[in-house]
């Protein structure tokens, strides 16, 4: 199962179909940072549901912002390194949900005066 030390971690549908690839995913997108806030796409809680298919591996992400400069280039470094960590085709979904502060890592909450 996921990092317990990540309190913000949502239920990707792959914690159900392959726990076991779900460690490798957020120890790899760990490393994609937004270059505006200098924290990870994990810590900020972007990546909203991970899913394999038959024929493809599919990742909802949002954006902290929907008018972001860096989310173009911070939604295709996801979808590569999903593409990389699971060795399927992989496609992104730019999901519909508005990004919270709540979605963040509880620590970082706390460290930025946030509740």
């Amino acid at each position: 199962m996921a990092d317990q030390t990540i309190s913000n971690l949502p239920d990707w549908k792959i914690n159900h179909s392959n726990p076991d690839k779900v460690n490798d995913l957020v120890e790899g997108l760990s490393g994609i940072s937004d270059p505006e806030i200098g924290l990870s796409i994990i810590q900020l809680g972007l990546v909203r549901d991970i899913e394999i298919n038959p024929d493809h591996a599919l990742i909802t992400m949002i954006l902290t912002t929907p008018y972001c400069p860096y989310g173009p280039s911070m939604l295709e470094k996801t979808r590569s390194k999903v593409e990389e960590i699971l060795s399927i085709s992989t496609r992104i979904n730019y999901g519909a949900i508005p990004w919270d502060p709540d979605m963040m890592d509880q620590e970082l909450r706390d460290d930025w005066g946030l509740f």
